[in-house]
């Protein structure tokens, strides 16, 4: 892309995911990622509707009318977006799902903008290719934004095990991380099934957690939620969920480059894949729930913010309790 294009590309990505996080996303942010405290701010005069639990009694002596303590959210939080670049998430029938892992970033970037705390931000693929420190300001959060739009990965493949065990060591202080991925991989799929066929549970596995991908990605997760808030959030295509009837297709694997020749119309091919891609999702719902990470899905097909939504509503509640 031309300077020209990366400014407009930067630009569209600031309008449309800014004036959502004006209208719907900061308020439930706000309210689902508390600060690290309450300080005081001010003493001022009551106004009708205050709470007379804050009234300051002795101020209130001293010059004969109500004064109140006015309290201030402590936030400094730091919200990192760990992004999937790997080869998988350029497929798309209608939207990419990097198109969509770009606007859900940006809306974090800015709801941490807009609520005063610091965001960063990392980019992997079978390694940590890009490590942006946290920080605060508007253009801190345009660069990190024209970085997602312009960023060329030196590999299609993913290994997200190995880039969050990379990332936990540069995450010195507890944070928020939001894992955008569709947590495709060779070793993920393989071990699912491995995993489900065995019946066997994580706790058994043992010193086989670092043959097994799926193994190996829970513990490196219930690690990192031990010291950060984390959220997976899975990003996927309706057409990888059941591939449509469309006689013999060539497909092409966007991280090996390998192709393979299927016969879509074929009912056992097509019962096989609905049984893989069901122990599939199955294993990554158990393996977020075993890690302690809430996790939440995102359809390429359907406006990002809706599951954004879903999951700070549900945040809320799980914090009532």
């Amino acid at each position: 892309m031309t300077p020209k294009e990366v400014i407009a590309k930067v630009k569209k990505v600031e309008i449309s995911t800014k004036k959502l996080v004006d209208g719907l996303v900061a308020g439930n942010y706000h309210s689902v990622f508390k600060g690290n405290g309450i300080e005081f701010a001010e003493i001022r005069e009551y106004r009708p509707g205050d709470d007379i639990r804050t009234i300051d009694w002795n101020v209130t002596a001293r010059f004969d009318k109500p004064f109140v303590k006015e309290f201030m959210e402590e936030r400094d939080l730091r919200v990192y977006v760990a992004i999937d670049a790997s080869g998988s998430e350029y497929f798309g029938t209608d939207i990419e799902k990097r198109t969509r892992a770009i606007e859900l970033a940006a809306t974090l970037f800015f709801s941490a903008l807009r609520n005063n705390d610091k965001a960063g931000m990392f980019l992997f693929t079978d390694s940590l290719e890009l490590f942006v420190p946290a920080r605060k300001g508007k253009k801190h959060v345009l660069k990190m934004i024209s970085r997602l739009v312009t960023f060329e990965p030196a590999s299609r493949k993913t290994d997200i095990q190995q880039s969050l065990a990379a990332i936990s060591k540069l995450l010195k202080r507890r944070s928020i991380l939001f894992l955008i991925s569709d947590f495709v991989s060779e070793q993920i799929i393989d071990a699912s099934s491995s995993w489900q066929d065995s019946g066997r549970d994580y706790e058994e596995a043992g010193g086989e957690t670092s043959r097994n991908g799926l193994f190996a990605l829970i513990k490196t997760l219930r690690m990192l939620s031990r010291k950060h808030d984390v959220i997976a959030v899975r990003i996927y295509d309706k057409h990888e969920m059941e591939i449509p009837e469309m006689g013999l297709v060539e497909l092409e694997d966007e991280e090996t480059g390998e192709q393979i020749l299927l016969n879509t119309s074929d009912p056992e091919f097509r019962k096989n894949y609905m049984e893989l891609v069901a122990r599939y999702e199955s294993s990554l719902e158990s393996a977020f729930r075993k890690a302690r990470v809430d996790s939440f899905l995102l359809d390429t097909a359907e406006p990002f913010e809706k599951p954004l939504i879903r999951f700070f509503k549900m945040r809320k509640m799980k914090l009532a309790r």
